[in-house]
């Protein structure tokens, strides 16, 4: 079975769309049917909403998640209430999400459900830990790669990435635009001791001496850099953004006569949203990105079909992506 047997390597699996429309649910229910023909438990929730049968953004028909028999799922009380299968109530969270607390259930029949997870990466770091008190093998992340996520599928232990025609419908473009996002998945990890005390940080810019010790720089936002610049290099090159880092970040960095000796840390490759021009141009300067939390990428799916109706060749478009990224590519739809 195609990259099944890879998921069954890790604890924890995202499957993220490169954009809506890409395949991603179809992807899921694809995985969650083999799955249901091995001997491993397996646990499904979200970042976020998911499962919906129309998309809110662009009002078009959106596959339901089908749950298999002896799945756990952990989904709001709100989406809850509005499952079509049997199941049983395991646990329920004392912390709340916008649609209320979450339920922890197995079901105990094959049926559709709306799938709405925790709303923050370290909330979702918690559940994962907490599946190995109900055995569970696998926790599969129904992902999102979005600025307005506060969760991030780079906290799991691997990735599925679907990509597609709804991204673009010139092949080239489109294996160009995913070997982009490709390559910060496989952004080296920053090797540290005081990499979890990072990870809390939450708002601001930091800095890391040559002694390993974090200095608050005072600096409250990329956005400010600018009227900030003397501060950035006080205490050395190692500089750590909380948020999210775009070209105007990196072409200030670019410019900096101390670029070569720059190591610009980010939670994720998720923080970056930038175009590949600023970040080739950066990384060629002799600029560095690392990251705190980095995911095994295992395969990535196909959908030759746009929304608006256009259709590429599947086994064109799975040739020239595997070409390009050098691991499994497939069509869900072929398989």
């Amino acid at each position: 079975m195609p990259f099944i047997e890879d998921i069954l390597k890790y604890k924890s699996l995202s499957i993220v769309g490169l954009e809506k429309n890409t395949g991603k649910t179809e992807c899921l229910n694809y995985v969650l049917r083999r799955l249901k023909d091995t001997d491993k438990q397996i646990a499904l929730t979200s970042i976020g909403i998911d499962g919906e049968t129309v998309d809110q953004v662009k009002n078009t028909h959106k596959p339901e998640i089908e749950l298999q028999e002896g799945t756990i799922f952990l989904t709001s009380e709100t989406h809850y209430r509005e499952k079509l299968l049997v199941s049983e109530i395991m646990d329920l969270s004392q912390q709340h999400t916008s649609l209320g607390r979450l339920i922890t259930a197995r079901a105990m029949s094959t049926g559709k459900v709306l799938i709405s997870g925790p709303a923050d990466t370290v909330w979702l770091k918690s559940i994962i830990k907490d599946m190995a008190s109900l055995n569970v093998d696998t926790t599969i992340v129904d992902g999102a790669l979005s600025r307005l996520s506060l969760g991030s599928p780079a906290v799991t232990e691997s990735i599925v990435l679907a990509t597609g025609a709804a991204v673009s419908a010139n092949i080239p473009q489109l294996v160009k635009k995913t070997k982009f996002v490709y390559d910060l998945i496989n952004i080296e990890e920053y090797e540290s001791d005081i990499k979890e005390e990072l990870i809390s940080k939450e708002k601001g810019i930091w800095a890391v001496d040559a002694d390993g010790v974090i200095h608050d720089l005072d600096i409250p936002s990329v956005f400010l850099l600018e009227k900030n610049k003397d501060k950035l290099f006080t205490h050395g090159t190692v500089i750590f953004v909380t948020g999210a880092i775009s070209d105007k970040l990196l072409n200030f960095l670019r410019i900096q006569k101390n670029i070569k000796d720059i190591v610009l840390v980010v939670k994720d490759f998720t923080k970056i949203f930038v175009t590949p021009q600023a970040y080739n141009a950066y990384l060629k300067r002799g600029g560095r990105i690392r990251v705190l939390l980095r995911t095994n990428l295992i395969a990535v799916t196909v959908n030759p079909v746009s929304p608006e109706g256009y259709v590429l060749d599947s086994e064109t478009l799975r040739k020239a992506m595997s070409e390009s990224l050098q691991i499994p590519v497939y069509d869900i739809k072929k398989l």
